[in-house]
């Protein structure tokens, strides 16, 4: 199913986390992780959008998929997760992440991301309305706005393996 124009916003924030997941991926795979430049850069990336994302589907996504019981069970699953991330990218800005916490953080994310995607927006999609979608779209691009005023150029480069 063709992505409806409300949530494209979080489709994109999903695309660049999923991109640094990746780039975590290759990096643990090559052997050559420095811990010292993927945490920065995993707290800057939770400052900057994440926090502003979570929020959004916290206080705007999951309470209108809650209100079908399709979803609830799911949505239980998303918070919990992102309770799980939170901690990770905690980790990541007092940098005490290890090597596995690293893995364990982009395996979480990649999958949490593509459970979103897969099945909430999917679902999501199929249950309200068009109105219900643009008006949803509506409070989400407001919680949304923060995280473009909150971009800054990063401090340091992490490695792009």
């Amino acid at each position: 199913m063709l992505r409806d124009p409300s949530l494209i916003p979080l489709s994109r924030q999903h695309h660049r986390a999923l991109a640094l997941c990746v780039r975590i991926d290759r990096s643990l795979k090559s052997g050559a992780t420095d811990l010292e430049l993927w945490q920065p850069e995993i707290d800057e990336q939770f400052r900057q959008e994440i926090r502003f994302h979570f929020e959004a589907e916290e206080a705007v996504l999951f309470p209108a998929a809650e209100s079908y019981s399709v979803l609830a069970g799911l949505v239980g699953e998303l918070r919990a997760e992102h309770n799980e991330l939170r901690r990770h990218f905690a980790l990541a800005s007092a940098r005490a992440m290890s090597a596995s916490d690293l893995r364990e953080f982009a395996d979480l994310l990649s999958t949490h991301i593509r459970k979103e995607e897969r099945d909430l927006f999917e679902e999501l999609q199929s249950l309200l309305t068009p109105e219900d979608l643009q008006s949803l779209g509506t409070r989400l691009e407001s919680i949304l706005q923060e995280a473009s005023q909150a971009c800054a150029l990063p401090s340091r480069p992490a490695e792009r393996t």
